[in-house]
C-alpha cells in the first residue's frame, strides 16, 4: 500500500522528543525518509536509530535552530542526503515564562531566537528548495497562546503570536507559487515542555489534573494527535488550506479561566 507521504522528504525540528519525534515517526509510518534536526544528539540519535531499526528512513542532524547558519548547514546536509526537502515542519521550541519586569534581556533572547527566529530559519533555507520544485509544504507548530493570552507565561506568547504573522504573511506570498504554509496551534500536550512546567509546581501531579480539568475533554492530549494533524496538513490531501491556523486543545480555548 502507498503511503500518504511515500518518498516524500521531510524536515522535522525539534524532533529529538514529544510533537517532533511523534511527527517524525507517523510521516515514516507513510513513507517519508525524515531529517530528525535537533540539538540534543542524545535524543536526535535516539529516534533515528528507532526508526531505521523498524525498517524506516531517518538521518539525524544536530541543529540549533536559534543560529541561521546551523540551520542552513542542516539544510544544506539533508539534500545530501535524501535530496530537496517537500515538507518542513517547524517544531523546535522552548518555554520561556517570566514577570515581564523581571525577565533578562537574555531570557527575552533566547525566547524568540528559539520559538521566532528558529521557524523563520527553517522557513527561509528550506523555501529555495521547493520554490526550484515549484511544490512543499510548512507546518509550523505555533500554540494556543499564538492567540490567547494565559496568565504569568510573558514572553513565550509574544513569540508565539510572531509564529503566526510568519506564517500567514509567508502563506500569502508563496502560495501562487505551490507552496502552502499552514499552523497548528495545540493546547496543552504531555509533552516535556509541559512536563517541566509542571514540575516547576510545588505539587506537579496538582498542577496536572488542573490543567487537565480546564478542558472540556478532561484530559491533556497526546503528541500522536498533533502529529496525526500535521501528517495530513502535509499531504496532498489538504492542498487548498493556506495560512490556516488548525487548533487542537481538547476545547480549553473555548472557555474562560484564569490559568
Amino acid at each position: 500500500m502507498i503511503g500518504r507521504l511515500q518518498d516524500k522528504i521531510a524536515i522535522i525540528t525539534g524532533a529529538g522528543s514529544g510533537i517532533g519525534e511523534a511527527t517524525a515517526k507517523r510521516f515514516v509510518q507513510e513513507g517519508a525518509k525524515v531529517i530528525i534536526a535537533e540539538i540534543n544528539s542524545d535524543n536526535g540519535k535516539k529516534v533515528a536509530d528507532e526508526i531505521n531499526n523498524n525498517g524506516g528512513r531517518a538521518s539525524f542532524i544536530e541543529t540549533d535552530v536559534a543560529s541561521s547558519s546551523s540551520v542552513k548547514s542542516m539544510v544544506e546536509k539533508a539534500v545530501s542526503i535524501f535530496g530537496s526537502p517537500e515538507i518542513l515542519v517547524n517544531n523546535a521550541g522552548i518555554a520561556v515564562f517570566d514577570d515581564p519586569l523581571k525577565l533578562s534581556e537574555e531570557d527575552w533572547k533566547k525566547c524568540f531566537s528559539v520559538d521566532l527566529d528558529g521557524v523563520w530559519y527553517g522557513c527561509q533555507h528550506t523555501l529555495p528548495y521547493m520554490l526550484d520544485k515549484k511544490k512543499g509544504s510548512i507546518v509550523n507548530i505555533a500554540s494556543v497562546h499564538s492567540f490567547q493570552i494565559i496568565p504569568k507565561t510573558f514572553p513565550y506568547p509574544v513569540a508565539k503570536h510572531g509564529v503566526l504573522g510568519l506564517t500567514r504573511a509567508l502563506a500569502v506570498d508563496y502560495a501562487n507559487k505551490g507552496i502552502k504554509i499552514n499552523a497548528i496551534s495545540p493546547g496543552y500536550i504531555f509533552t516535556p515542555i509541559n512536563e517541566w512546567f509542571f514540575n516547576t509546581k510545588p505539587d506537579p501531579a496538582a498542577a496536572k489534573k488542573e490543567a487537565e480539568m480546564h478542558h472540556p475533554i478532561n484530559r491533556l492530549g497526546s503528541s500522536e494527535e498533533i502529529a496525526n494533524a500535521a501528517l495530513f496538513m502535509s499531504s496532498d490531501e489538504c492542498n487548498f488550506m493556506i495560512g490556516a491556523n488548525v487548533v487542537i486543545d481538547g476545547g480549553i480555548t473555548l472557555k474562560i479561566h484564569d490559568n
